[in-house]
């Protein structure tokens, strides 16, 4: 199967219409299983994978690195597969001994690395995984538009921006001629609606910025496996996350996915996806899988057409 891409902003990268979340690699899922879902992933006609310099430092006995160290590893048995990749990671979150934030010489120290781990001369897209206040914009971004220069970075973009502070750094860009974030990554899915569509949406489309959302699943809740806290305890990502979202609204969204799945013959994770392709400024949802039967179903979520009522009754269900 293939998908026909979109582009990413105004860069020159050409996404599918979905983004796998590395995320899981080495943290739920072994190298084996990482190396079979890469390899599932591109074969299925997608090409776009994000991950960050910081994944998985929350596990106990973790320092870091380990989803790029794995992506790296597969990418050293299978180098062919480079040239399919959109391959996206981040910068700025806390790796222990100071590492942390965009100064512009931890940009380059940290870019370096992840290079490394990755196994790659060139990283497609590279974003500022938290703003830094303490930062120059202009700084930031001049240091951006040299790694670009220098062949290491195709794209940069942002991730957990306000909409203040990325109209402020797309002005800095634009004012003095410097690198501009093509992409925003926030928090986006059917449960969290308000800040996304209020604030930034407007903003995205305004000045053509491609939108990466992360939790487009709402950490696995609009699949529909957590419905109590018994559910909710199962889950890897634990209450903290999950259960965020077992409330009435949660469980009247989750009701409403199931009802439109049953009419579509499909699966209420794949109908919250197919409502975000919806959605505009989104050029790709990013979601993950800990098996290839996951994986396959946001595939089949890419290629679901949802008809008017279907996202009426979606809207009316997630309306705060």
């Amino acid at each position: 199967m293939s998908f026909p891409t979109r582009p990413l902003g105004r860069s020159p990268l050409q996404v599918s219409p979905l983004c796998f979340g590395g995320n899981v690699f080495g943290w739920t899922v072994d190298e084996a299983t990482s190396f079979s879902l890469l390899d599932a992933w591109l074969d299925e006609g997608m090409n776009f994978v994000d991950t960050a310099d910081v994944y998985s430092r929350w596990v106990p006995g973790h320092t870091g690195g380990e989803s790029e160290t794995l992506i790296g590893k597969w990418l050293k048995r299978s180098p062919a597969r480079r040239r399919q990749l959109v391959l996206a990671t981040k910068v700025g979150k806390d790796m222990g001994d100071g590492k942390v934030g965009l100064h512009p010489k931890y940009i380059k120290q940290a870019v370096d690395a992840s290079l490394k781990r990755l196994n790659t001369d060139y990283i497609d897209l590279y974003q500022s995984h938290d703003d830094d206040p303490e930062i120059p914009l202009e700084d930031v971004m001049g240091t951006f538009g040299e790694l670009i220069e220098a062949g290491k970075v195709r794209a940069v973009g942002a991730s957990n921006y306000s909409a203040a502070r990325l109209a402020e750094a797309l002005e800095c860009s634009e004012k003095h001629r410097l690198a501009r974030y093509e992409s925003l990554q926030p928090l986006y899915n059917l449960y969290d609606r308000a800040v996304f569509e209020r604030e930034l949406q407007p903003l995205c489309d305004k000045q053509g910025v491609g939108v990466i959302n992360f939790y487009a699943l709402a950490a696995g809740f609009l699949t529909g496996k957590y419905r109590t806290q018994a559910d909710v305890s199962k889950s890897a990502r634990g209450p903290k996350t999950v259960g965020l979202y077992l409330n009435d609204r949660g469980l009247r969204i989750v009701d409403a996915l199931e009802r439109v799945a049953s009419s579509v013959n499909a699966k209420p994770g794949e109908v919250a996806i197919a409502w975000l392709l919806t959605r505009s400024a989104i050029a790709a949802p990013i979601a993950s899988a800990s098996n290839l039967e996951q994986l396959r179903s946001l595939v089949r979520a890419a290629s679901l057409q949802l008809d008017g009522e279907a996202l009426k009754t979606l809207e009316n269900a997630s309306a705060e």
